[in-house]
């Protein structure tokens, strides 16, 4: 698969076989995440991979809960009351693997180069065959200190990118994009 393709048919996969991914593709993935551009090539990240069918929809009803425990202080959450209320909704949508991506915050553009090697890591799983979901609904809970101390992440890693990975169960859907903003500035 050539880059412009990959870019340009990646999609959101919210569902998934139950396939596991084998460990030495999830580790050539993660390799590849790493290729990231990074401010002063810090490479600030660090990565969790979580696997386990039974603990990843534990782990979806404890960032339910805790969504639903301070969405008086996320507004912008409320129109997701119903949705993250239903039992059976699993935010990890079944997929095998999820991904967290922590970053240094002693590094000035942590945040920045966590998402670009997320990014790295969505099209090189696409260019496999492998889905992927950025999952903002894990971010509050697992960025938590409670949550980073059970997984033995150091204090000064924040939480920047909760990524699902999989083998699609179908095709994506196709995307579309909407007309580009452009502004050229000469002097």
């Amino acid at each position: 698969m050539e880059l412009r393709e990959a870019i340009t048919t990646r999609r959101s996969v919210r569902k998934y076989k139950s396939d596991p991914i084998p460990e030495q593709t999830v580790k050539e993935l993660l390799e590849l995440a790493a290729w990231a551009p990074s401010g002063m090539n810090t490479q600030p990240w660090l990565y969790v991979v979580i696997e386990g069918k039974d603990y990843l929809k534990d782990l979806s009803d404890k960032c339910k809960a805790y969504l639903l425990d301070i969405m008086e202080e996320l507004p912008a959450l409320q129109i997701y009351r119903t949705s993250l209320s239903n039992p059976d909704n699993n935010i990890f949508y079944g997929a095998p693997s999820l991904v967290l991506i922590y970053g240094n915050q002693n590094a000035f553009t942590y945040p920045n180069d966590c998402s670009m090697a997320a990014l790295n890591l969505m099209l090189a799983a696409w260019e496999r065959g492998i889905g992927s979901c950025w999952i903002g609904f894990a971010r509050a809970f697992c960025g938590t200190p409670e949550f980073k101390e059970e997984l033995k992440v150091p204090p000064e890693y924040q939480l920047v990118a909760t990524v699902i990975l999989g083998y699609p169960a179908g095709p994506p859907v196709k995307g579309s994009r909407k007309d580009i903003k452009v502004s050229f500035h000469r002097k």
